[in-house]
């Protein structure tokens, strides 16, 4: 997952992400109680960035996941700074000033649920990601 991340960071030139063993294991609490609750939501309140993923019926890679939200940059349009559709998983990967990443991945049946939470949190609006 860092390496996926910090491959799509490169081609806009923010910096590294570092890994954050206390926010995988805060995805991994919120990507268990999200198969439990056999549900697909944004964790309420959270203090931190966050990007969700679902698959159902296979088996997804981190490559897969983070390539994924990285094809939203398709709908991101710097100059303008506006989203044409979804776009706010790419901005989350690319924001500058988020130092840490940490990921996790559950799985329940045929379903998986993968979470990212990033410290500092990025898209914050009116500002540019980079």
């Amino acid at each position: 997952m860092l390496v996926a991340h910090n491959a799509v960071r490169a081609r806009v030139h923010t910096p590294a992400l570092q890994w954050s063993d206390k926010l995988s294991a805060f995805a991994q609490e919120w990507a268990d109680s999200l198969i439990k609750r056999h549900e697909f939501a944004h964790r309420p309140n959270n203090p931190y960035g966050e990007n969700i993923f679902e698959v159902e019926g296979g088996a997804a890679t981190p490559e897969m996941v983070v390539s994924n939200w990285a094809e939203e940059e398709h709908n991101y349009d710097y100059p303008s700074n506006r989203c044409n559709g979804v776009c706010g998983h790419y901005t989350q990967i690319i924001w500058k000033t988020t130092e840490q990443v940490g990921c996790a991945m559950a799985r329940g049946g045929n379903r998986e649920i993968w979470v990212c939470n990033y410290n500092p949190p990025g898209n914050i609006a009116g500002r540019k990601p980079y």
